[in-house]
């Protein structure tokens, strides 16, 4: 892989990597803890932040793919690029709409038991962590 296109898709990578760890598994369970912070109240916050996550995570994606893509890579990078890039479209138009459509209930008054659908999004997140982390280190040593 040339040099510039592996220090491009490097340095995305692991800002990307940071922003999910920061916010899916500091920030979003965290809020919860603080005083006065009701479930209504986190979920209103939690879309916000997670809204403008995922925008940027999909900027990040998309330079990834195009780093890599220009920068003639091993199959050792592109696996864990579509991998991550995958998971994260399979959050946005998958899983995100439903999650949506809950918050909107609650947040309109109704009292719902907990989603399956958080967790799938947690498992996709956590999935997506691990392909993150796999690519940047593939990055550094090709």
């Amino acid at each position: 892989m040339n040099a510039t296109s592996a220090a491009v898709a490097t340095a995305v990578t692991f800002v990307w990597l940071g922003m999910v760890l920061a916010i899916s598994f500091l920030e979003a369970p965290l809020k919860f803890r603080a005083p006065g912070v009701t479930v209504p109240i986190g979920l209103g916050i939690g879309r916000i932040v997670f809204r403008a996550l995922n925008r940027v995570e999909a900027v990040l994606a998309i330079a990834a793919i195009t780093a890599v893509a220009t920068g003639g890579p091993p199959a050792s990078v592109v696996a864990p690029t579509a991998v991550a890039v995958l998971l994260l479209a399979v959050q946005l138009l998958v899983i995100r709409p439903g999650l949506n459509r809950r918050s909107d209930r609650v947040l309109a008054g109704e009292t719902l038991p907990r989603s399956r659908a958080h967790h799938f999004y947690v498992a996709t997140e956590l999935v997506k962590v691990f392909a993150l982390l796999a690519l940047g280190i593939d990055l550094l040593t090709t």
